[in-house]
């Protein structure tokens, strides 16, 4: 069974930066990909951004794209979503997934999410 713990979400002001971390384990259950969703308020939830477990490689939502960085730790088993120039737009829970496919950026192919993490950017 994989399970997720996301942490490192907060307040910060316009402009400033955050790095989430997500802590799995058992992902020797066939886990390819792990992505970042955020879901604001009364909307549904967002892919971020995604990173292949074995090579690294990464892909981000366009309007996150040059502000946010998605890397991993295989020794430690951990994957870091690093925030920079955040926006109250960014304001949102944070989730982390994980996914058996590759090349995925929509939720229901997701097969593990964490609890998530709230992250706030004030104006």
């Amino acid at each position: 069974q994989v399970q997720l713990v996301e942490s490192g979400g907060g307040l910060v002001q316009t402009g400033g930066s955050l790095r989430l971390s997500c802590a799995a384990s058992g992902l020797n259950f066939g886990i390819n990909t792990m992505g970042w969703f955020r879901q604001a308020p009364e909307k549904e939830r967002e892919f971020v951004g995604r990173i292949t477990w074995s090579g690294g490689t990464t892909f981000y939502t366009d309007s996150v794209k040059g502000r946010f960085t998605i890397s991993r730790n295989n020794a430690k088993n951990t994957v870091y979503l690093q925030m920079n120039s955040l926006k109250p737009a960014d304001t949102a829970v944070y989730y982390c997934a994980a996914s058996r496919s590759r090349g995925v950026s929509t939720a229901r192919f997701y097969d593990y999410w964490g609890q998530g993490t709230q992250v706030t950017v004030s104006s």
